[in-house]
């Protein structure tokens, strides 16, 4: 409706703008400087019935200015006293806004209670990850034991990410940078979150190996196969260790055909070429002296 008045102003079709309060058009210094002159450019003038000023003279503006100067003010410290309450509340262990986690419900008291079965669903979800290792594998293999979202779909991958990040199935309440207990009952023991940060954390820095990468896998871009088909990156994880490989990605390629090496492992290919300019560097030396 604001827009709409604001296109009839420029169009000149309205003469004088009639409020209860001044606070009731805009409480930003800053809009209100904006609307004012539009509302000069029109010739429309202002009045608010219940505040006594003319806003074609000096004094007038002045005076609507300190109105205005006050109303920011109280929305601002009024938003500071809402964050301050939402702060106390946190601090308290209470939930206080958002959707409420998966595997909860929330009290009238803002304290979030189990909800099942969702909630025998958290422990299951942890478990599984560390036995397979990756969310990938995860996202998979949950519908086929029928463990769904609380819509019955399956869960997204990122969704999962965020499940298995969750301090709030240890009994925290977590908000920007900040931490605090919950009054709530935690879901998943401390030992098992901690294992689960882990790997996430193992398989984050993994991810700065990727085919993608810059750096991280010395020769990406620069071994081939017995066939001539590159070789890229690739890694594999084993009872928490990361191995890292050159792989052939024959799926990939049109025409190609197989060569007698398809996978190598990165860590001794490297050092091999790695040796190898050593040597190559001292030999170097070593003539020009």
């Amino acid at each position: 409706a604001f827009k709409d008045l604001m296109n009839d102003i420029k169009d000149d079709k309205i003469d004088i703008v009639v409020v209860y309060k001044v606070d009731r058009l805009t409480r930003s210094l800053m809009d209100f400087s904006k609307i004012i002159d539009t509302f000069d450019k029109h010739q429309t003038s202002f009045v608010s019935i219940t505040q006594q000023f003319n806003t074609t003279t000096s004094m007038g503006r002045l005076t609507l200015n300190i109105l205005l100067s006050f109303a920011q003010f109280e929305r601002e410290v009024t938003g500071e006293r809402i964050r301050d309450k939402f702060e106390a509340s946190r601090k308290k262990g209470l939930w206080i806004a958002g959707a409420t986690p998966y595997g909860y419900n929330k009290q009238g008291s803002h304290i979030l209670v189990p909800e099942y079965p969702y909630a025998n669903n958290l422990q299951k979800i942890f478990e599984l990850y560390l036995e397979l290792g990756t969310v990938e594998k995860l996202y998979k293999k949950l519908p086929e034991l029928k463990i769904l979202s609380r819509t019955q779909k399956p869960f997204s991958r990122g969704m999962l990410y965020r499940i298995l990040a969750d301090k709030v199935y240890i009994g925290k309440i977590v908000y920007k940078d900040k931490c605090y207990d919950g009054q709530h009952e935690p879901l998943i023991s401390e030992d098992l979150f901690n294992e689960v940060q882990n790997l996430l954390k193992l398989h984050s820095q993994e991810r700065k190996f990727s085919t993608n990468a810059k750096d991280g896998s010395l020769l990406t871009g620069l071994i081939y196969d017995d066939m001539g088909n590159r070789m890229t990156p690739s890694h594999g994880n084993k009872k928490g260790k990361r191995y890292r490989y050159y792989i052939t990605k024959t799926h990939k390629l049109e025409d190609y055909q197989i060569g007698a090496i398809t996978k190598i492992s990165a860590g001794e290919i490297e050092d091999f070429i790695k040796a190898q300019l050593i040597m190559f560097i001292k030999n170097n030396i070593q003539e020009n002296i």
